[in-house]
């Protein structure tokens, strides 16, 4: 009797105590709110910056959702007028790849698309960076690196 009761015991604490990594759990270091400080595409002969003055952009990341917010900072008042940009979705997370499930977007061409993405957290900076497979979405026959730099929002 004592030596079942050991064994359901040791059976227990193994079950409670498994140290097996979870792969698809999402990393809590990614969650928050985050303002783009870069935004530089790759192309086979070219490196070409997506930022343009006067304009902002903040993500805001879950362990579920992401959604992503651009706006000039002249509420379109002057010739940098982009009006309003954003959009949103779920996220996933496994065997180290991030991915955007872009369910809501005011580009609507890009809805439904899923870009996939590594991370990687450099103290309080957020380096996000995957290919845009742009010929899918019909901006161009070039696939382009891009590479997304954020610093994080003080809650």
């Amino acid at each position: 009797m004592r030596a079942i009761l050991l064994v359901l015991v040791a059976v227990l604490c193994y079950a409670c105590c498994d140290e097996k990594k979870d792969t698809t759990a999402f990393p809590q270091q990614y969650v928050g709110t985050w303002q783009l400080i870069s935004s530089d595409y790759y192309g086979k002969d070219s490196v070409t910056s997506n930022m343009i003055e006067g304009q902002e952009m903040i993500k805001i990341i879950t362990p579920t959702h992401f959604a992503f917010f651009l706006h000039d900072l002249k509420q379109g008042k002057d010739s940098t007028n982009v009006a309003y940009m954003s959009g949103g979705g779920t996220v996933a997370f496994k065997n180290g790849e991030y991915t955007e499930n872009l369910d809501f977007c005011t580009a609507r061409e890009w809805e439904t698309h899923a870009f996939h993405f590594k991370l990687e957290l450099k103290g309080d900076t957020l380096i996000q960076q995957g290919v845009e497979e742009l010929e899918e979405l019909g901006l161009g026959d070039e696939n382009l690196l891009l590479i997304e730099k954020y610093i994080r929002l003080q809650e």
